[in-house]
């Protein structure tokens, strides 16, 4: 599969060097509004030409939804046809199109485009690049950890890891994926449609703009079918409880900023929050009521030396991996620090590879249970530890909104 991780190629010895320096602002929150609209569609290639246009603002009586007209003059406004967004023009890439800001951000979304065959033959990028110094850290990283084998989840994923699961979504690079996390909704307590992930999995960061067509499918794969066993496979069987389209998503400006193909300065702050909603229209039922659980998220978790294990749920996809199936490693972290200026990162060893960013770092809090602490977010292109964002001011910020904005929905 075509998949992320914000990949690091080490030079002798381990070294890790210094980045450009991001702002520390922790006030700065960037959201974006994602004007969710679907259209009946097929393959890779895009949608057929007999596609239907909808969108997720208001319900007619045989299930379909209809596109306000104050949705189509906004699209308008950003040069955006709907028709000709379906039939293919969501591949343009030019950078006066490829929209930047949060508050331009628009994503139609296409039904149907995320089928069992493009899920499956997205290929990894082999994003690999050359690690700087690390000089600006001022000593407080620890030694890079050992490997730590990844190890295979026990299916069914949903029975194991309930909150887990991928985000597919495309770039000017082609069909890329992630990992992300259910997590929990404080305006919407047992009925939260928010999923954790990284930002480099919804925004490029300082070289570019908003991925399109941004998808989550939780417990991806549920029964840890080979590539084999998947020939031919049927969407249930790749996913069993649907595809939630992101209507709504949020990074930080630090991200947006600063953050590159190999984390940057923006790698502290490399998390992004999306509001999802159901391909289908859905049952009614909350992506939290449908998976049956949500993880909570701790923006105080304890420093380095207090933390016990983190354990890391991903889906790797660069080799030696096939991005199938879901792993997970579990080590006590270490610090990495990119800017002196910057929050420190958590780090463990971990073999997982690209596919497996945005995936969920879990410790047990101090009331005995588990929640998000960060996210996978960098790590070397030959594997060995991956690193994650200690979540923090900022991290609360764009989780706040995001919730707010969908408040007693």
């Amino acid at each position: 599969m075509r998949s992320v991780l914000l990949l690091l190629t080490a030079r002798g010895g381990g070294e890790v060097g210094a980045r450009r320096r991001v702002s520390p602002v922790l006030a700065a929150v960037t959201l974006a509004s994602v004007l969710a609209l679907t259209a009946t569609g097929c393959g890779s290639d895009g949608p057929d030409a007999n596609a239907q246009v909808s969108a997720s603002a208001a319900s007619e009586g045989d299930g379909k939804i209809t596109i306000p007209d104050d949705i189509r003059d906004r699209l308008k406004e950003h040069g955006i046809d709907v028709d000709k967004w379906k039939d293919g023009a969501w591949k343009n890439w030019d950078r006066d199109d490829w929209l930047r800001e949060a508050q331009d951000y628009i994503n139609p979304v296409i039904e149907g485009l995320w089928d069992p065959d493009r899920m499956q033959e997205a290929e990894d990028p082999d994003r690999g690049v050359r690690e700087s110094d690390l000089s600006g850290d001022q000593g407080v990283t620890d030694p890079e950890p050992a490997p730590v084998d990844a190890k295979p989840v026990s299916p069914t994923y949903h029975d194991t890891v309930p909150e887990a699961g991928k985000v597919f979504f495309d770039s000017p690079e082609g069909t890329m994926v992630c990992s992300a996390t259910v997590v929990a909704d404080p305006a919407n307590p047992g009925r939260s449609n928010l999923v954790w992930t990284a930002g480099h999995c919804v925004h490029a960061g300082r070289s570019g703009g908003w991925y399109r067509n941004i998808a989550f499918v939780p417990s991806y794969n549920d029964q840890a079918l080979s590539a084999q066993e998947l020939a031919g496979a049927t969407e249930d069987e790749l996913a069993p409880y649907g595809v939630w389209w992101a209507d709504w998503a949020g990074t930080s400006d630090q991200w947006i900023a600063q953050g590159g193909p190999t984390g940057g300065a923006g790698a502290p702050y490399d998390f992004a929050v999306i509001h999802v909603t159901p391909e289908n229209g859905g049952s009614g039922k909350s992506l939290e009521e449908t998976v049956g659980s949500a993880l909570p998220v701790n923006f105080a978790a304890p420093a380095v030396p207090r933390v016990e294990s983190i354990t890391v749920d991903g889906y790797p996809a660069a080799a030696p991996f096939d991005g199938e199936r879901l792993y997970q490693c579990q080590d006590r972290p270490g610090r990495l620090s990119i800017n002196a200026s910057d929050p420190t990162m958590y780090r463990i060893g971990c073999t997982m590879t690209g596919g497996s960013s945005g995936g969920g770092w879990v410790a047990t809090g101090a009331d005995g249970e588990p929640a998000l602490v960060s996210n996978t977010s960098i790590g070397p292109v030959n594997a060995g530890w991956l690193a994650g964002p200690r979540l923090g001011e900022v991290a609360k910020g764009v989780y706040d909104t995001v919730s707010q904005k969908y408040a007693g929905r």
